[in-house]
């Protein structure tokens, strides 16, 4: 796993470090003015080769500190550097690199079109993750103007205007139109680099070592139930080992009726791929003959009603359930939400691989938000998969947090939310978007995004989250416990659209996994 740290945790990470003797803040900053500039080298080789003309925008706190060492280190390789300052720096160690600079500053209000138009370069230095408030025009318009100019656009820890904790824009009365070309932070990525606009205004990302690690050691033993990570899978816990079909689980998925099935085939499909040894449709009689004609493998009952469900649900080898792909909003499907929570509250045992878990999407989260009663039957085995449209009916007022305007500090972020609505269901919570977030009754958390090298556009495409259920589904079935299949699920479901690329559809999903299980090691 790799932990994504809030800006406060990076602070106090660096804050140990020096009190602790190790390091001094202005050793700190030199590192991460060389890291910037190595890394603005990698991305463009030529950089160094033909040295040309830079724009380095410095802030008052200690990003821009960082900002005059990477103006220092740039004109030592024979560039051209006009540093523009917001103010005066603030802090002791950024006055004395603005020394150690020893060139003109000039004022940010200074700066116009031809100074952007003459450079190759711009580094945008002014706030980093120290950002608590809103950023007036002034300040996000210089990096409009970089951008409209030309320049590469360089951010030191994330673009100024983005909170670091949310991905969120602080900006007054607008922002910029096209996204850095490169970021580059410290130690650890932040929940804002994938969160929100961030992820889509970052550009690409870079993490330069600060030689932290044993004071990031020390936080993490002792917050473990704060740190973010970013979701991953194990190609080991993925393989399957020996054993009969039962062995490896029992999936059942409920169908919606006549014309609305073909979302719990996709789901079933994705469960069948994923390993679940058996995976059986729950079919209304109207829909028998459409779902019969279209599954194969997968098995189909019928089920006409809640007793029906209930009599299905008395088999002891199913493992995991999932409600809601085309299920449709009828009394009968609010009974058949009931009979599965129910059934599968008294069939988990906590920390135990066997028992009754399940998924409950879709139609089923609607269903749920309906009906105060069948939201308190949801338990620690369940994993709620709501976009952001249902995530507002299931949770209103937390929804409305996330939306409001942020006005001091950092702004509240879908990890906040996510964690909140988690607690509060007593399951896990997985939040879907560009920027997944998956989270536990216990605070365990982490981010999914299909941003930067991961960005997977071709998955906004109909039946895609029947698919992501059906992974998670299947997993719940050979044993997962919830946070590591959702986890595991939304990595590979990304991974299977990044896989087949342009043309994706839902159902090449399934199709395409077992490539992607080959191609890494399972």
């Amino acid at each position: 796993m790799v932990e994504v740290l809030t800006a406060a945790q990076m602070k106090a990470i660096e804050a140990a470090a020096m009190a602790s003797g190790e390091v001094t803040g202005l050793e700190l900053m030199e590192r991460a003015g060389a890291g910037v500039v190595d890394a603005i080298f990698a991305a463009w080789p030529q950089m160094q080769r033909d040295p040309a003309r830079a724009v380095v925008l410095c802030g008052p706190g200690n990003n821009g500190g960082d900002g005059y060492v990477v103006a220092r280190l740039l004109q030592g390789f024979g560039w051209q550097v006009q540093v523009a300052a917001l103010s005066a720096p603030v802090t002791a160690d950024a006055r004395a690199m603005r020394a150690a600079w020893g060139g003109a500053v000039i004022g940010v209000s200074d700066l116009d079109w031809p100074d952007f138009q003459a450079s190759a370069l711009v580094v945008d230095a002014m706030f980093g993750i120290g950002l608590v408030r809103d950023v007036a025009a002034g300040v996000w318009g210089l990096l409009e103007m970089a951008k409209t100019s030309g320049c590469k656009l360089v951010a030191v820890d994330i673009l100024s205007g983005l909170c670091a904790d949310s991905g969120r824009v602080r900006a007054e009365g607008g922002y910029l139109d096209w996204p850095a070309d490169l970021t580059v932070t410290f130690e650890r990525p932040k929940p804002g680099h994938f969160l929100d606009m961030g992820g889509e205004l970052g550009g690409a990302l870079v993490v330069v070592p600060l030689r932290l690690e044993r004071q990031i050691a020390a936080l993490l033993r002792a917050d473990q139930g704060e740190v973010v990570d970013l979701a991953s899978v194990s190609p080991e816990a993925l393989r399957k080992g020996g054993g009969h079909k039962f062995a490896h689980g029992h999936a059942l998925i409920v169908s919606g009726d006549q014309g609305q099935a073909g979302a719990a085939r996709l789901c079933a499909r994705g469960a069948l791929r994923i390993g679940a040894g058996l995976v059986t449709v729950a079919s209304p009689p109207d829909a028998m003959a459409e779902n019969a004609a279209r599954l194969d493998a997968v098995m189909l009952r019928c089920v006409a009603d809640a007793a029906a469900f209930a009599g299905q649900l008395a088999d002891a080898r199913i493992t995991a359930l999932c409600l809601g792909p085309g299920m449709g909003l009828d009394a009968r499907a609010a009974e058949l939400v009931r009979v599965a929570l129910d059934t599968s509250r008294l069939r988990v045992r906590p920390g135990a691989a066997q028992g009754l878990r399940g998924v409950l999407d879709a139609d089923a989260l609607t269903l749920i938000a309906r009906d105060a009663g069948l939201f308190a039957l949801l338990h620690e085995g369940c994993v709620l998969t709501p976009h952001a449209g249902e995530f507002a009916r299931l949770f209103p007022d937390i929804a409305e947090k996330m939306a409001a305007v942020a006005v001091v500090g950092p702004a509240y972020s879908k990890v906040d939310a996510t964690r909140e609505a988690a607690k509060r269901a007593g399951c896990v919570v997985l939040f879907k978007g560009a920027d997944t977030v998956i989270a536990a009754p216990d605070g365990r958390c982490s981010i999914h995004a299909a941003v930067h090298e991961r960005a997977a556009p071709w998955l906004a495409t109909a039946g895609s989250g029947d698919v992501l259920a059906g992974f998670i589904t299947g997993l719940l079935a050979r044993g997962f416990a919830p946070l590591a299949a959702a986890e595991a699920a939304a990595w590979l479901h990304v991974e299977c659209a990044r896989s087949f690329g342009p043309g994706l559809i839902a159902e090449d999903l399934a199709e395409e996994l077992p490539k992607v299980l080959r191609r890494i090691g399972v």
